[in-house]
């Protein structure tokens, strides 16, 4: 049983980063990607990014590419998702989950495909 949990959410304001963290323990050989998600009030959940354990081949994908990062520390099993550049509309509660079976792709993640799940992190962007 794989488990996630989020972490490094919290306030900031337009323009500034934040990174967030997604610690992996339990039986880590049982994933093989992380994605990345959000969900704000009122709006479905959205994939942003996802990563490949093996190789490190990862995606970002939707408003945030090209000021969102996703990388991972393998020895420590995390993944961080670097956030730059934050505008208001990222506020949303950010999560990580993983599936034995998923490999992250260019097309990003999707939430049906992911089995497992942190309980999420609050990031919110306001001045």
């Amino acid at each position: 049983q794989v488990q996630l949990v989020e972490s490094g959410g919290g306030l900031v304001q337009p323009g500034g980063s934040l990174r967030l963290s997604c610690a992996v323990s339990g039986s880590t050989l049982s994933f093989h990607a992380i994605g990345w998600f959000r969900q704000a009030p009122g709006k479905e959940r959205e994939g942003i990014s996802c990563i490949n354990s093996s190789d490190g081949s990862a995606t970002v994908v939707g408003s945030v590419k090209g000021r969102f990062t996703i990388s991972r520390d393998k020895g420590k099993n995390v993944i961080y998702l670097q956030m730059n550049n934050v505008k208001p509309e990222d506020t949303a509660v950010y999560y990580c989950a993983t599936d034995p079976d998923y490999y992250c792709s260019d097309d990003g993640p999707d939430a049906t495909d992911f089995t497992s799940w942190g309980i999420g992190t609050q990031v919110t962007v306001s001045s």
